[in-house]
């Protein structure tokens, strides 16, 4: 192969891995990248961003939706760290995510020397977000770095990693060879292993499933629904697993967020299948946990959280796929396990009406307005955390959430990185306005690029979650709490976006309009501060 410089080694081994749209901006270290993707737009999509923390985040949105790794790069140091926001998110969200940071030149590594844009050990900076990092040290190992970043990505847990590489790295010219791109095998449960796990569905009364987003990434969705089917008993999921089994069926008892109906069902459960999972139950000890069969294809989860009758390492969709070809069903307990099932999809849904009155009707509407294959994003903010509960999915993929990590200003960039995956489809952020504030500007890249995302601004004029904290933890001592908001709808329109007003009565009407428009829209909706599912005052 003839000589090729680091920068052009780099994008062809992307275009080798399936890459066609990265996410990015310019800077002095990258700009020789950059040069190289203005001879490749006819291979990858530049996404340009304004501002590096929406790298990671749209990647990040890219990666969930399409289940395809999301790539990102960014200038060191000042551009490195403002990624770190979205990659944290990623990491906790088992999210494939590829961040190309790039560095100092070479020669001046760890010198401490004062270098435009230097960070001391950049590598150790990512190391607590990433599965694997690693620094390119020479022109020669540019593709296998790319091609090994891609593996670490896919195998296993999905997760983000990170590339380090010098300027002089990405203009130093040599004979590289490309690697084709590969399919990596996970763990497969062992005869004996499916045998243990046949047994101990059999001999329980009522056993439950409770679903991660291993169970998404894996693909075992028909699978999950096959085997509630077939056994007639309860799912529970994760917020990143929501909508893996139809959540209009009787057997979707409903998402384990901050709220959720694992202290209703659990008590009665005498066999709990947990299938790609973390297994994150707020407020269950050890001591609350029936039996668990654990399905995962890490080792490392099985037994993290809570000790296992039986862990099975392997992917979850074969796992499943062996599993139900083994299962024969006593069709004693059929009736009284969906009698079962129907009850506990009442009392959590009775239980969140309670709790949540108006931010059910506003989600309601909501839900109402949202053609069948839209996608949400759900934002800190909340309508969006009451969305994990009470906003029906009938599919996976189509609810986007930071998992633990939290972050505001995620919701508006995310919703962007799904809509450059799905261009033909309805994106819908939910936002605060605290957190949309994070991110305006990334309503110029919206419009460069006919990302026709709708914004829905919630806007209560305070950090609604805090100020209710201290409304009811703190003797109403406010303050840091309250905000002062720009005319959101004449914001939007000054970046050429459309801008809707309405309120919480009212939206879904004003969604309705946003979703026929074609152009970037931002709805305000002005709404009353109100209980998040974390602070519950009876």
């Amino acid at each position: 192969m003839p000589a090729i410089n680091g920068a052009q080694a780099m994008f062809q081994q992307l275009v080798m891995e399936g890459v066609t749209d990265i996410f990015s901006l310019p800077g002095a270290q990258i700009m020789s990248a950059f040069d190289v993707l203005h001879d490749m737009q006819d291979q990858i999509n530049l996404i340009h961003t304004r501002h590096e923390q929406a790298t990671t985040y749209m990647a990040d949105g890219y990666a969930k939706v399409s289940g395809k790794p999301g790539v990102a790069m960014v200038v060191p140091g000042p551009g490195a760290l403002n990624a770190t926001a979205g990659l944290g998110t990623a990491y906790a969200s088992s999210s494939p995510v590829l961040l190309i940071s790039g560095q100092i030149p070479s020669t001046l590594l760890g010198k401490d020397t004062g270098q435009l844009h230097e960070v001391s050990e950049q590598l150790d900076v990512f190391k607590p977000i990433t599965k694997w990092n690693h620094r390119i040290s020479d022109v020669s190992e540019v593709s296998s770095s790319v091609h090994e970043a891609f593996k670490q990505m896919t195998t296993g847990k999905p997760g983000p990693v990170e590339l380090e590489i010098s300027p002089d790295i990405l203009t130093q010219s040599g004979t590289v060879d490309l690697i084709e791109k590969e399919l990596y095998p996970n763990p497969k449960a062992t005869r004996e292993q499916i045998k243990a796990a046949v047994n101990l569905i059999a001999s329980a009364e009522a056993p439950t499933i409770v679903a991660g987003g291993g169970s998404v990434s894996s693909g075992a969705s028909d699978q999950v629904r096959q085997l509630a089917e077939l056994l007639q008993i309860p799912v529970m999921t994760s917020p990143q697993a929501k909508g893996i089994i139809p959540e209009n069926s009787h057997l979707a008892t409903g998402v384990n967020s901050a709220v959720g109906p694992a202290n209703a069902v659990l008590p009665d459960t005498d066999l709990l299948i947990a299938i790609g999972t973390r297994l994150s139950l707020r407020g269950i000890s050890p001591d609350d946990m029936p039996p668990i069969l654990q399905i995962d294809v890490e080792q490392g989860q099985i037994g993290k959280q809570y000790p296992v009758e039986l862990g099975i390492v392997g992917d979850a969709s074969e796992t499943l796929i062996s599993l139900i070809s083994a299962l024969s069903v006593d069709e004693s307990k059929l009736a009284g396990r969906r009698e079962r099932a129907e009850r506990l999809k009442k009392q959590f849904a009775d239980e969140v009406i309670k709790l949540a009155s108006p931010q059910v009707s506003v989600i309601d509407k909501i839900s109402n307005a949202l053609p069948d294959d839209a996608i949400v994003v759900q934002g800190m903010t909340n309508i969006g955390y009451w969305s994990s509960a009470a906003l029906p999915m009938d599919r996976t993929r189509n609810y986007v959430t930071s998992s633990y990590f939290g972050t505001l200003g995620y919701a508006f960039p995310t919703a962007l990185g799904c809509q450059t995956a799905f261009p033909e489809r309805k994106v819908v952020a939910l936002c605060g306005d605290g957190g949309f504030m994070y991110s305006p500007q990334e309503l110029s890249t919206a419009m460069r690029y006919g990302l026709n995302t709708v914004a829905v601004v919630f806007n209560n004029g305070a950090f609604g979650a805090s100020r209710w904290d201290q409304q009811h933890q703190f003797n109403g001592r406010y303050i840091g709490t309250d905000l002062f908001n720009p005319d959101f709808v004449a914001m939007a329109k000054s970046f050429g976006a459309e801008g809707i007003k309405t309120d919480a009565d009212n939206i879904d009407q004003g969604l309705a309009e946003a979703l026929t428009l074609d152009k970037p829209t931002l709805l305000e909706v002005e709404i009353p501060n109100m209980m998040p599912p974390f602070q519950i005052v009876e």
